[in-house]
């Protein structure tokens, strides 16, 4: 219930801002590549295949400034692979699949570039954690999550953009976990990659 009333006000206040306005509107869908891992769970490397796709919609603020906003699927989590060479046999994969919800702030340079920063609320979906082929339960994630996103964009043509961007968790995706230290607290926290492809649909 909390989830949704946060995604109701969320979008009221986008829709708001755009009704207010006489700016441009534009929308599209994207989908697109991630590489995850979790800090503090022991096992450095974006090793976590996933993928995300969903919609978009922004604003055009000015010339060469935009407000942004998505609602997409998302995969993170965590992988190790053993590798026997370097005396390494854990196996252990985590996987976590979230509703994100970015509000981002971009500015266009260079005509086909945009860079990009702002902040996502991840609404957790489901988990699934398993090491050495033993199911891990009582794994505690939180319902939901901060994150940071920073991003480069890069414009094919009109209706095509290529985008980059780094996605990290703010807040801690699991209680009672002393996991490593971020913005003055302990915990685990989401470590993402994404390459992504965007299509605008309006004229």
């Amino acid at each position: 219930m909390k989830i949704s009333k946060l995604l109701i006000i969320t979008l009221f206040l986008f829709f708001g801002i755009i009704a207010k306005s006489q700016i441009i509107f534009n929308g599209g869908v994207m989908g697109g590549l991630v590489g995850s891992q979790v800090a503090g769970d022991s096992y450095a490397g974006y090793n976590k295949l996933g993928f995300s796709a969903g919609v978009f919609a922004n604003v055009e603020l000015s010339n060469n400034t935009f407000l942004q906003m998505e609602l997409s699927f998302i995969q993170k989590g965590s992988r190790f692979i053993p590798q026997p060479k370097k005396g390494l046999y854990d196996e252990y994969i985590m996987r976590l699949n979230y509703i994100e919800l970015p509000v981002l702030y971009q500015f266009r340079f260079l005509d086909i570039f945009k860079a990009e920063f702002g902040f996502a609320g991840n609404f957790l979906l489901s988990h699934f954690e398993e090491k050495n082929h033993l199911k891990v339960a009582d794994n505690l994630f939180r319902e939901m999550n901060l994150n940071f996103i920073a991003g480069l964009y890069y414009s094919i043509d009109e209706k095509f953009t290529i985008n980059f961007r780094t996605n990290n968790s703010i807040t801690g995706i699991r209680k009672n976990n002393q996991g490593v230290p971020r913005f003055g607290s302990y915990g685990q926290y989401n470590d993402a990659l994404v390459l992504s492809i965007y299509y605008r649909i309006n004229e």
